[in-house]
């Protein structure tokens, strides 16, 4: 006589893995979102509105010979903190418009300098290169401002910084929004930037070198695959040995 064969129902600890995966990709989805959003650095008495993200401007800094020896595509906003016409400390988050900004500057051999000047408000920027490592970076940044609320005019500057970091002949990006500090009352956020100020050999930007921030939010994706896949394939082979476990306990009559 052949004995009826039952059909399995999936082991208990099949079952528990499958809703493990389930609460595994539910999580790991959260956190990508709270990993890629980016905080807001304060240091103020009060948090100030948001603008909203600044728009992206072009800025080009040309040589003697009308060369360009400096560009930079990138949305900015300051993070400024001063004493108001009421004698109060008052933090304000101020977007550049790119089309009411002027750009000026210079180039040097291991120096260059991009100056953005938009109504009573002067950024400027300075770069470094160390022409034996081939490589540069942002070493000071000040800004002077005299706004309508403003008691004093604001001056306020770092220099011995370390910011932008790239080589020789390339670009540095940075999709991901930076805060830059430079002082008590001043920090500089940046959106969507691309630099090089040196090396550049036409109206064009070298390779690009991608900051730290970029390349982690690359990378958070690939390990949560990497993670779901990992999982998946531990069910499929649970799966696979319970099944092969069941039939073996039958024997032919």
């Amino acid at each position: 006589m052949i004995p009826h064969i039952r059909k399995q129902p999936l082991p208990t600890g099949i079952t528990f893995i499958v809703v493990l995966v389930a609460t595994l990709h539910h999580s790991m989805t959260q956190e990508v979102a709270a990993t890629t959003a980016v905080p807001q650095t304060s240091a103020a008495p009060a948090t100030p509105a948001s603008p909203g993200n600044p728009e992206r401007g072009h800025y080009n800094v040309t040589n003697g010979n009308g060369t360009v020896c400096l560009m930079a595509r990138m949305g900015l906003q300051l993070n400024v903190t001063f004493i108001n016409t009421e004698n109060k400390t008052v933090q304000e988050l101020v977007n550049l418009h790119p089309n009411q900004t002027k750009p000026t500057g210079s180039c040097d051999k291991d120096t260059a300098i991009l100056t953005l000047t938009e109504d009573k408000t002067n950024l400027i920027f300075s770069f470094s290169l160390n022409v034996t490592s081939k490589k540069y970076h942002l070493s000071s940044l000040a800004l002077s401002a005299a706004w309508p609320d403003m008691a004093a005019p604001l001056n306020a500057s770092g220099s011995g910084l370390d910011y932008l970091r790239g080589t020789l002949g390339r670009s540095y990006m940075c999709r991901e929004e930076q805060n830059l500090m430079v002082d008590a009352n001043f920090s500089l956020n940046t959106y969507q930037l691309q630099v090089q100020p040196f090396g550049l050999n036409s109206d064009q930007f070298g390779e690009a070198e991608e900051c730290e921030l970029d390349e982690d939010d690359m990378l958070i994706p690939i390990i949560v695959g990497a993670a779901l896949s990992g999982l998946v394939l531990i069910v499929l082979m649970a799966y696979l040995i319970g099944r092969k476990r069941s039939h073996a306990g039958y024997q032919t009559i």
